[in-house]
């Protein structure tokens, strides 16, 4: 259980660390220069490595467990980005930095699943899935509304230091009290990420997982705070209390959509009612005019808790995953999921200073919701036809 503790302290930072450039978008514009578009392209990096690394992750999963995986990513890549982005005197560096941070939050997450998924029975996969994500994405919480206080009170690259800190003592905690679970001798090869591509049910799911959280984690994690300076003119303080909000509301929505699946016994139309809603609030951000910032934040906070359902998306397709590639199989489905967030941030910064440059800022925020709102549709009107996974299948 202590091994678990601290697998959670890291996710907590992994949340932290993929939601925080929001909150110092203010700044790291004054002093580094540092626009939109590169902070999108700092925040894509961050997903896009993440994800590319869940190929070698799941195989170190399979073979050397999750304490070794989870504990030597996090203390190179964690506390060693960390550092670099502490130390940053450019956008360039900024963008290395979070690119080493994914890749040493990478392991975290699926370490703990793959944990839950070969010591407890799966129908309670979802259920224990949701708590840990719910938990750890108490994270977001601190990297917004705590996050602008701690940079007003002791500067950005002090807190970064700090960071550094915290994270190579999980690291080395990790590495300590986690224990490898005993994996039972089937006398099925372990296979690869290609047997597990051969499973067909998984590619009906695939589209939605690729969008199910990119939406939330965009708009939480890197255009909540542009949008707002934009739009409203709100400095660092008061976009940290926005996205506090988004925050909580992530926290309640991964704790809510937990146990829904064993409640109504289906996990499919779980994640296309909360991404109805979800697409509701996109469209209403894209229409309405003259909307005032409690408006907006009440949007945002839906989105937050109506696109937490990322826990149950692993579940729907995990269910169709064999025991002997289970590793491979979390691991590949995090990679669409973390895959599907930096493409969509890269995407969406692109697409933002395109419209912009041609139509003004409005224009270019009116372009991020119409694309938000288009791969949404895409993603749902695919993942309507998947095959349910139902945690008690009788």
């Amino acid at each position: 259980m202590s091994g678990i503790v601290l697998l959670l302290f890291a996710y907590v930072l992994s949340q932290f660390y993929r939601s925080f450039l929001a909150v110092l978008s203010p700044v790291l514009s004054s002093e580094l220069g540092m626009t939109a578009s590169a902070l999108s392209y700092a925040s894509a990096a961050w997903f896009v490595i993440f994800a590319l690394a869940q190929f070698p992750i799941g195989a170190a999963l399979d073979r050397i467990g999750p304490r070794r995986t989870a504990a030597i990513l996090l203390l190179v890549g964690g506390a060693g980005g960390i550092g670099l982005f502490a130390m940053a005197g450019s956008g360039v560096t900024i963008i290395i930095a979070m690119a080493l941070i994914g890749i040493g939050c990478a392991p975290v997450l699926m370490a703990a699943f793959y944990i839950f998924a070969l010591e407890f029975t799966p129908a309670k996969f979802a259920t224990l899935a949701a708590t840990f994500v719910g938990l750890g994405t108490l994270g977001n919480v601190l990297g917004s509304q705590p996050l602008a206080a701690a940079v007003e009170a002791f500067g950005w690259r002090h807190v970064g230091f700090m960071l550094c800190a915290i994270t190579a003592v999980v690291a080395v905690g990790i590495f300590a009290l986690v224990k490898d679970p005993v994996v039972e001798q089937t006398g099925e090869k372990r296979g690869s990420v290609w047997d597990v591509l051969k499973v067909k049910e998984l590619w009906l799911i695939f589209p939605m997982i690729f969008m199910g959280y990119s939406l939330a984690a965009g708009i939480r994690g890197l255009w909540a705070g542009p949008y707002l300076i934009d739009t409203f003119s709100m400095g660092t303080s008061e976009i940290g209390q926005v996205t506090l909000y988004m925050a909580l509301a992530l926290v309640a929505g991964s704790f809510a959509f937990g146990p829904l699946d064993r409640i109504f016994n289906t996990r499919k139309w779980i994640i296309l009612a909360g991404n109805t809603i979800v697409l509701i609030a996109v469209l209403w951000l894209l229409f309405s005019h003259n909307k005032e910032p409690w408006q907006v934040t009440m949007a945002f906070t839906a989105i937050g808790f109506f696109g937490a359902g990322y826990a149950v998306q692993v579940a729907h397709g995990k269910g169709f995953v064999p025991k002997h590639l289970m590793g491979r199989g979390v691991t590949l489905l995090n990679f669409f999921s973390i895959g599907g967030a930096g493409v969509l941030q890269a995407l969406s910064g692109f697409i933002v200073g395109t419209a912009a440059q041609n139509g003004g800022t409005e224009a270019g925020y009116q372009a991020l919701f119409v694309f938000y709102a288009v791969t949404l549709v895409i993603a749902m009107g695919i993942y309507v036809f998947s095959k349910d996974s139902k945690p008690n299948p009788s």
